[in-house]
């Protein structure tokens, strides 16, 4: 038997997996090509963050940050954009960026979860069906079926559940994956993002005391 006549004699819940296992494939690849591009070495990035700080370069800090193209390179630019305003407008700048670069790495991620829950239900649905619908050739045959019968039909009613926990165990298996990866980011992420606010308020107060000691001169 092939794989598209197992398919088959599965029923019409195997359709509504099948529809499951495509979007699960789908979420799959496009988080794993985000998740690829999201890396960053976090303290060689918070090196060069520091100083062109400093140098008070803000240029260099803008293509340092294109170039990364990472999460935490997005909040420093929105951050940045407010560093006239103080390190305290800096502070929310970075945070409200960063709240929105969480949600866009957890993107498909619950519709994941729910293709974890509903797949193997869909397929514990055509195991019931499937059994019931061997149980009424039982009664029209009143009795009289011999165990190939009932084998059959009780075979291709548990087909639908083996398809169901497959689509759900891997659903389930990437969006633990992803939420341990996006918890790494995130961390990633706060580091790089307060090491920024604390070189700014460094610089701050370098230049404070550089101009105090100018006028007590």
């Amino acid at each position: 038997m092939s794989f598209f006549e197992m398919f088959l004699s599965g029923g019409i819940v195997m359709w509504p997996i099948l529809l499951c296992s495509i979007v699960t494939l789908a979420i799959i690849i496009e988080r794993a090509v985000a998740f690829r591009n999201f890396k960053v070495n976090t303290v060689g990035f918070s090196e060069k963050i520091r100083d062109a700080i400093i140098r008070n370069d803000i240029d260099s800090i803008v293509r340092l940050c294109r170039f990364e193209k990472s999460p935490a390179s997005e909040i420093i630019i929105r951050g940045l954009k407010k560093s006239p305003h103080g390190p305290a407008r800096v502070r929310d700048a970075i945070e409200d960026a960063g709240n929105r670069e969480v949600r866009k790495l957890e993107r498909g991620l619950p519709a994941l979860a729910t293709i974890a829950g509903i797949a193997p239900m869909l397929g514990f649905l055509g195991t019931v069906t499937g059994m019931v619908s061997a149980f009424m050739v039982v009664q029209k045959k009143q009795g009289s079926v011999s165990p190939a019968d009932l084998a059959g039909g009780i075979w291709e009613a548990l087909i639908t559940t083996v398809f169901g926990l497959i689509v759900g165990i891997i659903a389930l298996t990437f969006y633990n994956i992803s939420l341990s990866m996006i918890g790494r980011l995130v961390s990633e992420m706060e580091v790089v993002s307060t090491d920024v606010v604390d070189f700014l308020e460094e610089r701050d107060m370098v230049g404070a005391r550089i101009l105090g000691d100018g006028e007590g001169l």
